[in-house]
């Protein structure tokens, strides 16, 4: 069980940490937290002058408020260049940049970049992953490299 976790805790540790913006509730629950979709921001820990926005889905009732249930794996993301672009070290296609956890154990919502050099722009997939089945739901932001003024 370690072998399978550690990797885990391991790939998460380098993903940018993120800002809670807001929520919005899609279905109320008597006992225990609504349903709800939660809008938040990170700046990608490896590129400066880039900042993206995720809304994820947010399992409510009793059980997602114990941190029990398993939130479904609608995402979605936009990426905008913030100021002047500054690459901090080597970028690594398909790095994870941010994670979240989707479920009590082995499933993740995350995001991972890649850079498109032809046409000098980073792309941010977001996704889910579960360690036997993942989901083939996911969203694309591009954010093509400009001179900042």
């Amino acid at each position: 069980m370690l072998k399978l976790v550690l990797p885990a805790v391991l790939a998460m540790a380098g993903a940018a940490s993120a800002e809670e913006i807001g929520q919005v509730t899609t279905a109320f629950k008597i006992l225990g937290a609504n349903h709800r979709i939660v809008v938040e921001a990170f700046d990608d820990p490896e590129v400066e002058g880039v900042a993206c926005f995720v809304s994820r889905a947010r399992t409510g009732g009793i059980s997602g408020s114990l941190g029990l249930a398993e939130d479904t794996s609608d995402a979605s993301i936009n990426c905008q260049q913030t100021g002047p672009v500054k690459f901090r070290g080597e970028l690594e296609d398909g790095e994870e940049v941010f994670s979240r956890r989707a479920s009590i154990m082995f499933k993740r919502i995350q995001v991972v970049r890649f850079f498109d050099e032809t046409r000098n722009a980073l792309v941010y997939l977001t996704y889910s992953d579960k360690l036997i089945d993942g989901s083939p739901k996911n969203s694309v932001s591009a954010v093509v490299i400009r001179d900042w003024p």
